[in-house]
């Protein structure tokens, strides 16, 4: 087996050989997957068609830097679910799971990253479309993916034609729709894990103008990491269940009419949550002088309080090298499930040959519950006494409480209308469009602790050990605004939220001469939103007001922005395009419902410059791309993320702020692939990324009077310096028909990056292979064909934390003082390891 300096030297040489992203995956795409060549006696790689500007172009005659992922890419790369995609095979794309739960998903492209979206009045840096319908809340995304026909990841702000909340880019998932013709594909799998796969995806004949189109999804996989409690749910399993209608109606050749419904239900369990060290700053009980690294970003300690750190409990394990396959302590653990469903209709007019007509119109929802208990005993609150005390308490009678079970529902639904003018007039290209968004968002939490520790003494009364049994929890009498995870409990928080946006937008490219093309376009953008605070901290605001000191104020706001943007491309060949070009975008303020006060923040803007280059040679056996960017951001959206103790429980405070001064954002994006001879495709991709946030004065008040300022720096999540990714991907045909053996190899970098905002601490760098071999098409008569495929994801087995969270490690936020910490509940950083090595076998039967 390869070693890490091995594998990280062959990828790297790989990367220098090649660069590339944009047109990475797409070159290997099958004629099913909109990527043809000009002519069918044509060598090397074909056109790949795009709709980024609203309209099907030329991907390479685009000037917007973006990678698209073709049906064969995300077959070859085994993609069920975008979650499949945080490995890095998009270097600029970057993906992360929550922690509580795999359904709801970080997603970031060229440093914009929001740490924690997930709040009602939060929004994403990145627009996710489906189907041209943008998905407000990221909650439900890593729900199986249907039969898709491409994903295109549009780098940078794309303000104009896509709006609010598309800072960092949009990622664009686009389906297959109906043909007409009776044909299909059916596929069934299995693999390690007890996983097991199966899809069906058929169209039925077109009858008086309607054709149908029917898909099923079923994805399962059991634990990775298993819950030595008898009858509970073990760590990153998952089962997923989906099925999408689609009818085209064409009464006239003029008219197409797509309409869709799809309804999915994700059931699954967290990441593992392992400890990985044990106290790692020192911190104990005295002057902060003595203990530097035991403090606080952005908090000035002069005394440290509730010392010494306690001893681990009996049976906790530390380990931060390896996945560990079998929790330390066994838990209570439910899956969460995620339920999705919605309707589009999307409505195409061809008025001239001047003037397309369009209308988007969608209705969707989305149902969470979320139950995780990932941390165990590695998260606070800590049981005490240690061994040999004769203190008292941990009774039968009255067990000492602990591992902290994170409960929470969340309903969403949304309604957008987009009406679309596109065409052309003369040397005009033109876009105009009118948007409208209604959303309404409730959630709740609450974190009770689930096991009990038992004392267990000898003759003496010391005690020798621990018998550690579960907790009744949430028993209490149902409060008044709760979903189903939280019903009975001590209520965290519970919030809800109403969002409109309006927006009217328009695009014009003057092809001044053949080569020449000069693009501007601009988007107004009206935003409104209001939200409460229905509990905090279990206390009723509707029933009880907060006092004036708390500072709770109902979020009433409302934002207009107009985003312009500007390009200049150049075709200086038919095989080499190049172009600069400005762009702006903005993301929406709110609330952090996670803060007693509801505290508000404002809106974030973006101004981004850019210039690349698209290219083919080498007659058209070679094509490279290249970008370079600056992006300036001004009130960046920064959290602070801190645990609060109250009473037995803990909270998880996260104040969001807008960081004052200028965000630096600069990049490089480099693409490269090549198809050196017949069935031979290789690939590679380089990002570049460099951030910097300035630092920020933090001022900390006490209860009972006088503040302390600190400056604090704060980080970009989840974005590496240095990403690559590369592939290799060759057919050779098998006897006299169709049939061809298929092998793909795919290894994707990514150097270590920040968790948190506020914490200089980092995750693992990563190195990631994935393979696949198929005996694809083999003929069975009619038309029809059988391809049998083994892949493998991890192949090497690699093992890194991708999330590392140091919140436990630290002391206690200031309470009564600004001066002092408490280290009562300080245990060691404790984070999640990425999935273990995974494999299966597939058929697909395609008639």
């Amino acid at each position: 087996m390869l070693n890490r300096f091995t594998r990280a030297t062959l990828l790297a040489g790989a990367a220098l050989a090649c660069l590339s992203a944009p047109t990475l995956f797409a070159q290997t795409a099958t004629p099913d997957a909109t990527a043809a060549a000009d002519t069918p006696g044509d060598a090397g790689l074909g056109e790949i068609v795009v709709t980024a500007t609203k309209r099907e172009t030329n991907l390479q005659e685009t000037p917007i830097s973006m990678a698209v992922m073709s049906t064969e890419a995300l077959k070859d790369r085994h993609v069920s679910s975008l979650y499949d995609l945080a490995d890095g095979a998009v270097p600029s794309l970057r993906i992360a799971t929550f922690e509580a739960r795999q359904s709801a998903l970080t997603i970031g492209i060229r440093g914009i990253v929001p740490l924690d979206a997930n709040q009602p009045a939060r929004e994403q840096g990145v627009g996710i479309y489906v189907d041209g319908v943008y998905m407000g809340r990221q909650h439900g995304l890593n729900a199986a993916l249907f039969d898709v026909e491409r994903v295109e990841v549009l780098k940078g702000p794309q303000g104009t034609l896509f709006g609010r909340n598309t800072e960092g880019g949009a990622l664009s998932i686009v389906s297959k729709a109906p043909t007409g013709e009776w044909g299909g594909r059916v596929e069934a799998g299995a693999g390690n894990y007890g996983g097991r796969n199966a899809n069906a995806h058929i169209n039925l004949p077109s009858i008086a103008g309607f054709s149908v189109k029917l898909d099923g999804v079923i994805q399962h996989q059991d634990a990775t990491t298993k819950n030595p409690m008898a009858g509970q749910a073990g760590f990153n399993y998952y089962n997923r269940k989906g099925l999408r209608a689609a009818v085209r109606w064409q009464p006239t050749s003029s008219i197409t009419n797509d309409f869709s419904y799809d309804v999915a239900k994700d059931e699954n369990t967290p990441f593992y949550s392992q400890l990985l060290n044990y106290n790692p700053n020192g911190c104990a009980n005295g002057t902060q002088a003595s203990h530097a690294a035991c403090t606080l970003p952005g908090t000035a300690y002069t005394n440290l309080t509730g010392g010494p750190v306690k001893p681990l409990m009996p049976g906790v394990v530390v380990n931060g090298d390896t996945r560990m396959k079998t929790a330390d302590i066994g838990v209570p653990q439910q899956v969460s499930v995620d339920k999705t469903h919605g309707f589009t209709n999307m409505l195409k007019w061809e008025v001239s040959p001047q003037i397309e007509l369009r209308s988007i119109t969608a209705w969707r929802g989305v149902d969470a519950t979320q139950w995780d208990n990932s941390g165990g005993a590695h998260r606070p609150p800590l049981v005490s006494p240690a061994l040999g005390s004769t203190a008292a308490g941990c009774t039968a009678a009255a067990p000492c409480a602990f591992s902290r079970y994170s409960l929470a529902d969340l309903r969403q639904r949304q309604f957008s209308q987009e009406l679309q003018a596109v065409g052309t007039f003369g040397n005009i290209d033109y876009v105009a469009g009118l948007f409208y968004f209604n959303e309404h968002v409730s959630d709740d939490a609450a974190t009770p602790s689930s096991m009990g520790a038992v004392a267990i003494r000898n003759a003496a009364g010391a005690i020798t050990g621990y018998n550690y049994v579960t907790i009744p929890f949430c028993t209490a009498s149902t409060p008044a605004f709760v979903g189903s995870a939280v019903n009975g409990c001590s209520i965290d928080r519970a919030s809800e939220v109403w969002s409109k946006s309006y927006a009217g937008y328009g695009q014009l490219t003057w092809n001044a001469t053949d080569a020449l093309h000069i693009t501007v376009g601009g988007r107004y953008t009206h935003d409104k939103k209001k939200g409460v605070l229905h509990y905090s901290r279990n206390v009723n605001y509707d029933t009880n007001p907060p006092a004036a000191s708390v500072g709770y104020q109902p979020l009433d706001a409302s934002w207009n922005r107009f985003n312009p943007m500007a390009t200049v491309a150049y075709d200086v060949s038919n095989d080499l395009h190049v172009y600069a070009k400005y762009a702006t975008g903005y993301r929406a303020g709110g609330a952090s419902s996670r803060t007693s006060n509801y505290q508000a923040f404002d809106p974030e803007d973006v101004k981004s410059y850019e210039v690349g280059l698209k290219s083919d040679f080498w007659n058209n056996r070679a094509r490279f791309n290249l970008a370079g960017y600056i992006m300036d951001r001004k009130d960046s959206q920064v959290d602070i993320s801190s645990i609060q103790f109250v009473g037995a429980s803990s909270f998880n405070n996260l104040v969001t702020i807008n960081a004052p001064g200028t965000t630096k954002i600069r990049g490089i994006e480099a693409d490269l692939t090549v198809n050196p001879i017949e069935g031979l495709t290789l690939n590679a991709s380089y990002a570049y990324t460099y951030t910097k946030i300035p630092p920020v004065l933090i001022t900390a008040t006490a209860a009972a009077g006088g503040s302390t300022s600190v400056y604090q720096n704060f980080y970009i999540v989840f974005t590496p310096r240095n990403a690559a990714s590369g592939s290799i991907d060759y057919a050779v045909p098998v006897g006299g028909g169709d049939t061809k053996l298929k092998f793909h190899f795919d290894g994707n970098y990514s150097q270590a990056t920040q968790a948190f905002d506020q914490f200089v601490t980092k995750n693992d760098s990563s190195l990631i292979f994935n393979g696949r071999v198929s005996l694809a098409d083999i003929g069975t008569g009619n038309g029809r064909n059988l391809t049998l495929s083994l892949w493998g994801r991890n192949l090497f087995n690699e093992q890194y934390v991708f999330r590392r969270d140091p919140s436990n490690s630290l002391p206690a936020a200031p309470t009564s003082s600004v001066t002092s910490g408490s280290i009562a509940n300080v245990l060691g950083d404790y984070g999640n390891f990425n999935a273990p090595r995974t494999y299966g076998v597939e058929a697909s039967f395609k008639f």
